[in-house]
């Protein structure tokens, strides 16, 4: 089962508009730049403890062994400028000197093009995206922020490359592709419900004790074990849609050690499980109704068409690749992957038409994009983290039939994904093994420096009302919004010159915009 709130921010940015699918990480890992040579930084030196800290020494002054990345997944070794190594952090913050668990990170130091700042940390989104594999994909964008940064990005704890959650095999993960997200009737919602119960037994019974320790608290915490060990007095931040919720959390907890962040694709910090589904039923709408406008259609008759399609679909799948089919789940999961980035685009049209026509090779080749699944069948475990996650953040459970009480509100904001959306706020966190942690997280920091929150009018994942909200709950003289008018998903480096300035101008000159400046382009 997917989810497409907080989903990683640049996972669906591979889309080519020709419609061929590739991974967040891509198949062009190093960016073509496997003979770079890091530049020449000086000797490595051991970070002093911070005597604000309660952790222990061996933690906060740990010295890492920076060497050689590995292949991750399918995506092949980056490039020799590339470093990876693996940080020490507490497996429980209320026995700082107990277990400790592994996050793994990666880097590539500043280009010595200007006077350094220090490291400029990454969370791209998620939760349960690899910060190891997405930063080589995309650190082109950043070449000017690495003048005079180190760029720096980690897998949190549960995902990937650190100490990661895992709930089901890929067998498991295609055969709970035939389970019907909008049961209709008695049957597919036991079935519906059965499967989620199943997978949070799997995340249980692989992770153990480590699933009620992957909070996002608990991922801001090391974050500033991160920021001590690489010897930074402030943290230097760029989280981009889930990695807003994050460093809201990191301002919240530590606002003294806040240096310059940014916070682009913000999640609603106010909203609860419920209110996440509604915004993101929005969000995505008014998404599909900017590209139907752009076809040429309007808005409303396209959107019934293709609702009209997911209702053939969830009577009768179509022909997909080899043996499997596209089913309604699988063909709204292509659809949506489809309106993170406006030059995907194309690739829906392409896949809309041939679903119409009988075929769903298109949008089931978009829908395994999103879901990282492989030519080879193998699925990357993101979901699980996601899932696993949220659902330890989250408080709200919410019953089948509460869930079915509200269908009606959720076909209202959006007749295309309302009705997925509605059921997903009782199905994602079906008898979960943990607890959540609460209602919705607190990101006021007081006293904190400004930090910069960066919101997209046409963004659909996390819809741009949210933007507001951080910079009213950092509070006053803290959140600095810029917004964007613009599509997609994430507004820095998305083809405007003024966002891109303007925030390169707040992280290398430390100037903050006057709070609600507009970049029209």
């Amino acid at each position: 089962m997917p989810r497409f709130v907080r989903s990683a921010a640049l996972a669906a940015a591979g889309v080519l508009v020709a419609g061929l699918a590739v991974g967040c990480g891509g198949s062009d890992g190093d960016g073509g730049k496997d003979d770079a040579k890091p530049a020449p930084t000086g000797p490595e030196q051991s970070p002093k403890p911070d005597p604000s800290s309660t952790l222990p020494a061996a933690l906060t002054a740990q010295k890492l062994d920076w060497g050689g990345c590995k292949a991750t997944g399918s995506d092949p070794a980056p490039g020799s400028e590339w470093q990876c190594s693996t940080l020490k952090v507490p497996l429980d913050y209320a026995k700082p000197d107990g277990e400790t668990i592994d996050v793994a990170l990666i880097r590539a130091r500043s280009t010595g093009k200007g006077e350094r700042i220090g490291s400029l940390l990454f969370n791209f989104g998620g939760p349960g995206g690899s910060g190891v594999s997405m930063l080589p994909s995309f650190a082109d964008m950043y070449d000017t922020l690495r003048e005079r940064y180190d760029l720096v990005s980690f897998d949190p704890r549960g995902v990937a490359g650190s100490e990661g959650v895992r709930c089901r095999s890929d067998k498991e993960t295609q055969a709970a592709e035939s389970v019907d997200l909008t049961p209709d009737t008695p049957a597919e919602e036991a079935a519906y419900f059965k499967d989620a119960a199943d997978f949070g037994a799997g995340c249980a019974k692989d992770s153990g004790k480590l699933l009620g320790h992957v909070s996002t608290v608990e991922a801001a915490q090391d974050m500033d074990v991160m920021r001590q060990v690489l010897g930074d007095e402030k943290l230097h931040y760029m989280g981009v849609s889930y990695g807003t919720e994050l460093g809201g959390t990191y301002a919240h907890l530590f606002p003294k050690r806040v240096g310059r962040l940014t916070l682009d694709a913000v999640v609603d910090p106010s909203a609860d499980s419920v209110g996440h589904a509604k915004n993101q039923a929005r969000g995505f709408q008014r998404a599909l109704e900017n590209y139907l406008k752009s076809s040429g259609q309007d808005p409303k008759a396209g959107s019934r068409k293709i609702v009209r399609l997911l209702k053939r679909l969830d009577a009768e799948p179509l022909p997909g690749s080899g043996d499997r089919r596209l089913t309604q789940s699988l063909a709204l999961t292509g659809i949506t992957v489809s309106l993170y980035s406006k030059q995907s685009w194309p690739a829906l049209t392409r896949g809309l038409e041939q679903a119409e026509k009988g075929e769903g090779s298109a949008l089931l080749q978009l829908a395994d994009a999103y879901n990282e699944r492989d030519a080879s069948g193998s699925y990357s475990t993101a979901s699980h983290s996601q899932r696993s996650i949220s659902c330890r953040d989250g408080k709200a459970r919410t019953t089948p039939a509460e869930a079915k009480r509200q269908l009606g509100e959720f076909r209202e904001i959006s007749p295309v994904f309302g009705e997925f959306m509605g059921w997903d706020t009782a199905g994602w966190c079906h008898d979960w093994p943990v607890a959540g942690l609460h209602d919705s997280p607190d990101v006021s920091a007081p006293g904190a420096a400004p930090v910069l929150v960066v919101g997209n009018t046409g963004d659909p994942a996390t819809p741009y009302e949210g933007a507001r909200k951080m910079a009213d709950e950092l509070g006053k003289g803290v959140g600095v919004e810029l917004t964007w008018k613009g599509e997609g998903h994430g507004a820095y480096g998305s083809g405007s010159g003024c966002v891109d300035d303007t925030v390169n101008d707040y992280l290398l000159e430390g100037k903050a915009p006057k709070d609600g400046k507009v970049c029209e382009s």
